[in-house]
C-alpha cells in the first residue's frame, strides 16, 4: 500500500492544494481532516495496493453491506461503506482501516422515509477513491451490476472475512446467529452454507424469510463461531455474540 503526503494531512498548507474539513461526528464533537483537492494522476491511482489483511476485510465485507461500483466513464471501481447512524463507531473503525484510500472522511445522509413506518432513518457512509486495485473486487462480485457469490468464495473466505460479514450483515437470532442474505439467491445462500460447514465446521442452514433466504448457525456451532470471528470483531459490534 501507498501512502501519498500529498492525499493524506496532517496540516493544512497554504496553497498546497488541501481543504479543512469537519468530516463526521465523533462523540460530542466534530473531528477536522485535510482532504486534497486534486485529481489524482494515472500513476497515482496505479500506485495503490490493497494490504494481506484489508484484503480479507473487503472479501467479508463484500458478502455483507459494501458496494463496489465503477461511476459511470470510469476504468475504476471505487469501495462504498454504509451503516446506520447506529453503527457510527463500527463505520469509524472501517474509515480508519481504509483512510488512505479516501479523499473524504463518513458522511451523515438522511434515507427516503421508511415505507412501513414512515420514519425516517439517518446512515453514515464513506467512498474510497476509484481505484485499479479495486477492479478486481467488482469484477469478482458483480456481474451486470448485480452483487453474485463467487464460486471461489471458499478459497477466499477466511476468519477475518468471516467476522466482518458478520459485523456487516450479522445478527443475533435466539442462541444462534443469522447472516442476512436476503439479497441472494436460494442456491447462493445453500454454496454458502455449504463453504461454511467445509471450511469451518459449522452446522448451519438456510431459512426461508418471507420471500428471501437466510444463513442460521446452529447454537451447537456457536462456540467454535465465537472462537472463530471474535478476534476480529469491532467492541462495538461484541453485542452480536453475547449469550
Amino acid at each position: 500500500m501507498v501512502k501519498f503526503n500529498n492525499i493524506i494531512s496532517a496540516g493544512f498548507v497554504k496553497g498546497s492544494g488541501f481543504v479543512k474539513s469537519a468530516g463526521f461526528v465523533k462523540g460530542a464533537g466534530f473531528v477536522n481532516r485535510f482532504y486534497s483537492t486534486k485529481r489524482l494522476t494515472i500513476a497515482e491511482r496505479n500506485s495503490f495496493s490493497v494490504t494481506p489483511y484489508l484484503h480479507e476485510v473487503i472479501i467479508g465485507s463484500c458478502l455483507g453491506d459494501l458496494y463496489a461500483n465503477k461511476q459511470c466513464n470510469r476504468n475504476y471501481a471505487r469501495l462504498t461503506f454504509k451503516q446506520g447512524l447506529i453503527n457510527e463507531a463500527y463505520i469509524l473503525h472501517l474509515y480508519d482501516l481504509f483512510k488512505d484510500y479516501c479523499g473524504t472522511g463518513p458522511l451523515n445522509s438522511a434515507l427516503k422515509p421508511d415505507k412501513r413506518t414512515g420514519k425516517v432513518y439517518t446512515s453514515i457512509r464513506f467512498s474510497t477513491y476509484s481505484l485499479p486495485c479495486f477492479n478486481y473486487y467488482h469484477d469478482l462480485f458483480y456481474v451486470n451490476g448485480v452483487k453474485r457469490i463467487p464460486l471461489s468464495i471458499g478459497d477466499l473466505l477466511t476468519p477475518v472475512s468471516l467476522a466482518y460479514w458478520a459485523m456487516d450483515d450479522g445478527c443475533k437470532k435466539n442462541t444462534g446467529f443469522t447472516f442476512c442474505t436476503d439479497s441472494y439467491t436460494f442456491e447462493e445462500t445453500e454454496f454458502l452454507c455449504d463453504v461454511l460447514r467445509t471450511k469451518f465446521g459449522l452446522i448451519c442452514s438456510s431459512h426461508k424469510n418471507r420471500k428471501t433466504f437466510r444463513i442460521f448457525i446452529s447454537s451447537k456451532s456457536m462456540d467454535k463461531f465465537r472462537s472463530l470471528v471474535t478476534p476480529y470483531f469491532h467492541e462495538s459490534m461484541m453485542y452480536k455474540l453475547t449469550t
